[in-house]
């Protein structure tokens, strides 16, 4: 041991080709490892942060990719969807009436309570209610006949070319007075609908 103590101490660090070889294999070994750990440590080590943070973004994309990839799939389903929609949509549509042909829609339901064979005793249309694009038209309604009667008005209102619908409706019998037993009241509102038209439409 006091041999290599001595041998160490004799080494000459100018001339490293005069050391003895397990001293140069020691210090080609320390080389080495801190060549590897300052690449690891200045390179290697960013470069698999890198790639830990790409990895995880590949897996967002390829979640988002596969959600945009579905809806490719699907878009055209979706579009003929929509396109029956607006289709339909605008048939609805067709069936509400302008405000001008409101009073002619009117006369139309008072003219299907006289077809029928019913006195009227109330017609009273009410002040419209607006909605998101189009307004309601309440009609209260009193009504004199028979059941027969009745049932024939309201079917042929439920007919018109128009939409109209029928609420609330009550049939009571008339008062004592009267001769005739089979002769009956009938009260109901009956609502129209109208497409609100370019300026109406409220934001």
């Amino acid at each position: 041991m006091n041999l290599d103590l001595k041998s160490l101490n004799n080494i000459d660090i100018n001339n490293a080709g005069s050391w003895p070889v397990a001293g140069k294999v020691a210090v080609i070994g320390v080389l080495c490892l801190c060549t590897l750990f300052g690449g690891y440590w200045f390179d290697t080590k960013s470069q698999m942060e890198v790639l830990k943070k790409e990895r995880g973004q590949e897996a967002t994309l390829k979640q988002s990719f596969e959600g945009k990839q579905r809806r490719a799939v699907n878009l055209e389903p979706l579009k003929q969807q929509l396109a029956e929609m607006k289709t339909t949509f605008g048939g609805m549509l067709r069936l509400l009436p302008s405000k001008t042909e409101i009073e002619g829609l009117l006369v139309d339901i008072s003219q299907a309570g006289l077809a029928s064979g019913l006195e009227f005793e109330l017609f009273k249309p009410e002040a419209e209610v607006s909605e998101d694009f189009y307004a309601v038209q309440p009609i209260r309604i009193k009504v004199v006949g028979s059941y027969h009667e009745f049932g024939e008005f309201i079917s042929t209102v439920a007919n018109l070319p128009r939409i109209v619908t029928q609420h609330d409706i009550g049939i009571s019998p008339l008062s004592k007075q009267m001769e005739k037993k089979d002769v009956l009241s009938m009260e109901l509102v009956a609502k129209t609908y109208r497409y609100l038209e370019d300026g109406e439409v409220q934001d």
